[in-house]
């Protein structure tokens, strides 16, 4: 059932009830471990499993730890050294170094989909378990993850795109595993006169004597100290809008280890990431290699944006399960009025609407990474599957991160306001999913007219969603019945905004729908398998009445009494115990 409320005896700090530190962030998260076993082959999880362990006690201890003073102690920009040489250079406090130690050193996360050799395995590790990685490393440090996660897709681009002199010379330097010798990448596209809008960069290139040089002013720039970045510019004579933008890999120090000409003109004043820099920077004639076709410089550049949707859908689900730690650990903990919060019907009622998403982000992340491995593996069915849930899990996901943040605070009351408590910093940070690989808008827009409008990947989704539903015969079949009703209303819907420009407003009704339906199935067909905790049945009722069902304002809700003990309690829990409440 639950903790018994304490009573002390004074009014001391016994009162106040723990956080999440010092937890082992794999080992308490019985969802994750469940799906693993499900979305990784047995080999993999074996090899594996110790990695997530060891990393999940990292995620609540050190790494914690350092995340915190790191996040107190944002990185410094020195524009000159002591001669007034122009060196525009970047110092970040010893824990964030100490994180990097054990990101690109010890786990290579930057490698880890590139070469055999990290975490001990003889081949790539699969995208599910880099993802899973990702996802215990994120709930303790957010701002990393994006240098990390640019380092690794601006590999892939240059892996595919560059030519074999290009290839030879960088990759080398970047799927090192050495911190001293290894280079680290990253990605630079807005501009002030282009942010969505691309088209309208300004940033041009120039052929001098056999060199490309670029010129331009690229406004938001994260890890702006980054030893190589990818970016977007317009050659000499190439037409204008997107057609003409070409992909361009810029060294930060030339082979003759002198700088780069571009400066590090500021670094950004945000509202989270705090850790980790971002700048403006300026071009002035800087060398760079064309990567790839002039002509298809935004098509490439595209691949890992794709990519990064994909891990800031991660990034965000791995917040969410944060805030779930935070939330249920406080309510278990801190008593009011004689008995501890989680007692408390309307406090279960908000744990639910923190936990619900949170384990809608988890199964959607691993299923397009699992999607990911079988299109790596050349299935065509799982490559439109995967076109469609990177921009679902990244718009939806990242959307739902923001309120959850904001519940998980509102649970440990007054202290989650604190800056030295977590939850200040998970929500500052949460806020940079909506605008990071474009807004709401653009990822609703790509899900429909793109996804559904042009390459229909939606009706691939169908196929295997439904396809899920016939193998979950455990399921009652009066719930599995409901589950296709809603799969065809949402194709309906989502194929008409696509169709009819005047419902363009929709978009995000439309992309908002799909996401829960995918979602609901993907628990209902997990939650069907043998061994499986059954709750995950019960979630996706709580989506199919809450987020795909009417709903009247005006009557009370159901009583979702009898749910809410089951999703709580500390136990498996069985599909004999779920069957009567899915009717």
């Amino acid at each position: 059932m639950h903790a018994p409320a304490s009573h002390p005896s004074s009014g001391g700090a016994d009162r106040i009830a723990p956080d999440g530190a010092g937890q082992n962030f794999y080992a308490i998260d019985r969802g994750l471990r469940d799906l693993l076993r499900l979305y990784l082959q047995p080999h993999d999880f074996s090899r594996l499993e110790p990695h997530f362990d060891r990393l999940g006690a990292l995620a609540g201890g050190q790494l914690d730890e350092l995340a915190r003073t790191a996040d107190k102690h944002p990185p410094a920009l020195q524009a000159r050294d002591r001669f007034g040489r122009d060196e525009d250079w970047i110092d970040y406090h010893s824990s964030y170094r100490d994180m990097e130690a054990i990101a690109f050193g010890d786990f290579q996360f930057h490698a880890m989909s590139h070469r055999a050799g990290t975490l001990g395995m003889d081949r790539p590790l699969p995208a599910v378990a880099k993802y899973a990685l990702q996802y215990l490393f994120v709930q303790a440090e957010f701002g990393l993850m994006c240098p990390i996660s640019v380092t690794d897709t601006s590999i892939h681009l240059i892996r595919k795109f560059a030519s074999r002199e290009l290839q030879d010379y960088l990759l080398p330097k970047m799927l090192s595993g050495d911190l001293a010798t290894m280079w680290k990448g990253t990605q630079f596209m807005t501009e002030r006169s282009g942010g969505s809008d691309v088209g309208g960069i300004e940033t041009t290139a120039r052929k001098v004597d056999g060199i490309w040089r670029l010129t331009g002013d690229k406004w938001f720039c994260s890890h702006a100290d980054a030893d190589v970045a990818l970016l977007l510019a317009r050659p000499e004579g190439a037409p204008s809008g997107t057609r003409g933008l070409a992909l361009f890999a810029m060294p930060r120090r030339l082979r003759d280890g002198s700088r780069n000409a571009y400066r590090i003109v500021r670094l950004k004043d945000k509202l989270g990431t705090r850790s980790m820099a971002s700048g403006e920077i300026l071009l002035e004639g800087a060398e760079a290699w064309m990567v790839g076709e002039a002509d298809r410089g935004l098509k490439q550049m595209m691949e890992q944006v794709n990519l990064s949707r994909l891990s800031h859908g991660v990034r965000a689900a791995a917040m969410m399960r944060r805030c779930v730690n935070e939330a249920m650990i406080c309510a278990r903990h801190r008593v009011a009025f004689g008995k501890t919060i989680i007692q408390y019907p309307l406090l279960r009622r908000q744990l639910l609407k923190i936990i619900v998403p949170a384990e809608q982000s988890l199964s959607m992340f691993l299923f397009a990474a699992s999607a990911m491995d079988r299109a790596t593996a050349g299935s065509r069915p799982a490559e439109d599957c995967l076109r469609i849930l990177t921009p679902l899990l990244k718009f939806r996901a990242c959307r739902d991160n923001i309120p959850v943040a904001t519940g998980s605070m509102e649970v440990r009351g007054g202290n989650g306001y604190i800056e030295e408590w977590v939850h200040a910093r998970l929500i500052r940070d949460a806020h940079v999913g909506v605008l990071w690989e474009g807004t709401s808008n653009i990822n609703a827009l790509d899900i429909v007219t793109r996804a559904v409008g042009k390459s229909r990947t939606h009706r691939t989704l169908a196929v295997a969603l439904t396809n899920l539903l016939d193998h979950a015969r455990s399921i009652p079949a009066a719930f599995r019945d409901r589950l296709r009703t809603a799969l065809a209303r949402t194709l309906t819907l989502v194929e008409r905004v696509a169709a009819e420009p005047a419902l363009e407003a929709n978009a995000r009704q439309a992309a908002s729908a799909l996401y829960h339906i995918t979602s609901a199935i993907l628990m209902t067909w997990e939650a069907a398998q043998p061994g499986a905790d059954a709750r995950r049945a019960l979630y996706a009722r709580l989506v199919l009445d809450h987020r795909l069902g009417a709903q009247d304002p005006l009557a009370p809700g159901d009583d979702e009494r009898e749910a809410a003990e089951l999703v709580l309690s500390q136990r498996p829990v069985s599909l004999a115990e779920v069957v009567e409440l899915l009717d």
